[in-house]
């Protein structure tokens, strides 16, 4: 009888610190629009304002999804696991802006690019970026929050 007592202790034991070691490990990932914003609110520093989803795209095993942070323009990296979810990487928001151009790193098959986010007090009806000598125009639409994907042009070297 005694042995049958330990073994069910023990059995006990063990389940409860695998069940708290789940628990206690639990990490957020960016699978979908709600789980995204969680994500963002899990972040040091990016808790207590509002997040306003825009566009999620996806490159191969890289997420990008520009947002609004507080109405400013802002945008977040994933990457997708072993276990196929999608875990953040980097975020950056741009304070005190309309409208700003991110440049995120994307796969190496990937076209490199430039993302414009825009918030809706944005009045910018067109921006224009040097790309190695290259001047890029690219119309935003104003007074609506947006984000637009422009290819850059190919390049024999770096940007």
């Amino acid at each position: 009888m005694n042995k049958r007592k330990a073994a069910l202790v023990v059995m006990i034991i063990l389940v409860a610190a695998g069940f708290s070691m789940y628990l206690g490990s639990h990490t957020l990932y960016g699978n979908d629009q709600e789980s995204i914003v969680r994500v963002i609110q899990s972040i040091e520093g990016y808790e207590d304002k509002p997040i306003e989803i825009l566009r999620i795209t996806d490159f191969k095993d890289v997420r990008i999804v520009g947002f609004l942070y507080n109405d400013w323009p802002a945008q977040i990296t994933f990457y997708k696991n072993s276990t196929g979810n999608y875990k953040w990487q980097s975020i950056e928001v741009r304070q005190g802006e309309t409208v700003s151009t991110f440049f995120p790193i994307l796969p190496d098959s990937i076209r490199p690019k430039l993302m414009y986010v825009s918030s809706g007090e944005n009045k910018t009806t067109v921006t224009q970026v040097d790309v190695n000598g290259q001047m890029i125009e690219q119309e935003v639409p104003p007074n609506k929050a947006s984000v637009i994907w422009v290819d850059l042009p190919q390049t024999g070297g770096n940007y």
